[in-house]
């Protein structure tokens, strides 16, 4: 387990912004000690610019930073690149995390973490954003107004592209791949976001939330993607009436 977890390491470069120096160096050691190329910012603006030009394959980003905070730094990021985002701050109240998911973070660390914590969490953003799931069918026909491409990650709602954010897609895939049998919200975070994440409840909420503004109708009246109180979510079966 180990030399996979190192060969995951050992070409990825990962970019530390805070505005504390001592916790760069900190964070920085822990990661190259495990193999991790790290690069670093000590702004939003030095961000945005190693992002580009660096090309990192994740980012740490510190939210309470001095001129533009990681919040407005996400926002101007996602403008430019989909590189996965890990949160790092002291805040940990929901709506700051919400807040972060929202804007297009794969994930939220609260300040202080052990190294081996932010490690996996790493690692498990790592994993799902590079894991390309095969589809067993290409194209999935739901009905007259929802058709899906797992080949070509297209969804196509009554005749118009829905972009899709990756874990929007991962856990459509999910849904999709085992149309009408009932999947526990711990079955969807281990599946889409790793087994790290099975009592974060709130992310399953959170993103099938957004998928349903998407794709649905009514989101307040879901037809797709239904929910079982208490239990989890299961995607309508095939041919079964709206």
């Amino acid at each position: 387990m180990r030399g996979l977890t190192d060969a995951m390491a050992s070409n990825k470069t990962i970019l530390v912004v805070d505005d504390e120096a001592k916790m760069i160096e900190f964070i920085k050691m822990n990661l190259e000690l495990e193999g991790f190329h790290v690069i670093s910012a000590s702004d939003g603006y030095e961000a945005l610019e190693k992002a580009v030009d660096g090309l990192p394959d994740l980012v740490l980003l510190d939210i309470m930073m001095p001129d533009m905070d990681g919040f407005e730094t996400l926002r101007r990021l996602r403008e430019v690149s989909g590189v996965p985002v890990i949160f790092l701050s002291v805040k940990g109240e929901e709506f700051d995390r919400v807040r972060g998911l929202d804007l297009g973070a794969d994930d939220y660390v609260t300040k202080p973490f052990s190294p081996r914590e932010l490690v996996s969490r790493i690692r498990a953003v790592l994993r799902r954003t590079e894991g390309k799931a095969a589809a067993t069918r290409s194209e999935v026909v739901v009905d007259d107004d929802l058709t899906i491409n797992f080949d070509q990650r297209k969804v196509i709602v009554r005749g118009q592209e829905v972009r899709l954010r990756p874990t929007e897609y991962r856990l459509l895939y999910e849904l999709v791949s085992n149309a009408g049998r009932l999947l526990t919200h711990e079955t969807l975070l281990s599946r889409v976001w790793g087994p790290e994440y099975r009592d974060e409840d709130h992310y399953v909420r959170l993103y099938v939330t957004y998928l349903r503004q998407k794709i649905e109708k009514d989101p307040k009246k879901p037809e797709y993607i239904l929910s079982e109180r208490g239990l989890g979510y299961r995607f309508k079966e095939f041919g079964e009436p709206r």
